[in-house]
């Protein structure tokens, strides 16, 4: 079974093979950076596929050889206006953590490159993630004037508190691949794209041999305690949403475009 949706200058795609591994990609030309349509059809697409019948256990990845995921889309956020509209905006990333923390079905990481912004959150917000050497992650929230509300409890959920504020605070910098993976983030770093995809796979195939309650099962032990961010993320979003008003983040916001 293959589908896809095409959005403004970006899609989402699923595939789901016979045995129930159900393949969901993201791409966006930019740096496979997150508007907010493509936020809320990946939420969308990550809450269906998990309900679906034949899908045994999701990989969730983009599309492309280089950055898996850049973030927020920066033309997007000067759009905003207004605070309800900086909200609808950060709830997108909200949503597709949510999506992923409620499904009922393991959800399989594969960061190819570099995770930036929201695109930790994305990484984090998977079950078990592989990635490369070059999957180096930044939270550069800070760097433009915001902070990584809503997908920091993702991320400290993974790496800890500690790791989650050097990455917070030290938001002009990469951390390496090894770096996550000795924090958490990943769970393994191969040598090559097609040593991650043989990865991937393996894993996928002895996961969709399992039996499938007790990963559903599994799956909310591990996410345990995470109830109330079903409130807490949107209320994380707000917080982005008021500060991408100010005007020291639209001047920071132009000039990182600038460079």
């Amino acid at each position: 079974m293959t589908a896809a949706t095409t959005l403004t200058a970006g899609r989402v795609a699923t595939s789901t093979t016979p045995e129930g591994i159900a393949t969901i990609r993201f791409f966006h030309p930019s740096h496979n950076s997150l508007p907010s349509a493509l936020l809320i059809e990946l939420a969308d697409t990550i809450t269906s596929v998990g309900q679906a019948a034949d899908t045994k256990v999701i990989v969730l990845q983009s599309e492309g050889e280089k950055t898996f995921c850049a973030g927020a889309s920066f033309d997007e956020l000067l759009a905003i206006e207004n605070e309800a509209q900086g909200l609808a905006f950060f709830s997108g990333f909200a949503k597709v953590i949510n999506a992923c923390r409620t499904s009922p079905k393991i959800i399989i990481g594969r960061v190819q490159g570099k995770a930036i912004g929201g695109g930790v959150g994305v990484a984090a917000a998977t079950d078990y993630c592989f990635a490369t050497p070059q999957a180096v992650v930044k939270l550069s929230e800070l760097v433009v004037g915001i902070g990584p509300f809503v997908v920091g409890p993702a991320v400290e959920r993974k790496i800890g508190v500690a790791a989650y504020a050097q990455l917070a605070l030290d938001a002009a910098e990469f951390r390496s691949a090894a770096w996550a993976e000795q924090k958490g983030l990943y769970a393994e770093v191969l040598d090559s794209i097609e040593k991650l995809d043989a990865a991937v796979l393996a894993l996928a195939t002895k996961l969709a041999s399992y039996n499938p309650a007790a990963l559903t099962d599994l799956k909310q032990v591990l996410w345990a305690g995470t109830e109330h961010w079903g409130t807490l993320l949107p209320e994380r979003a707000a917080i982005s949403g008021r500060l991408v008003l100010s005007d020291f983040t639209r001047q920071a916001i132009q000039q990182f475009k600038t460079r």
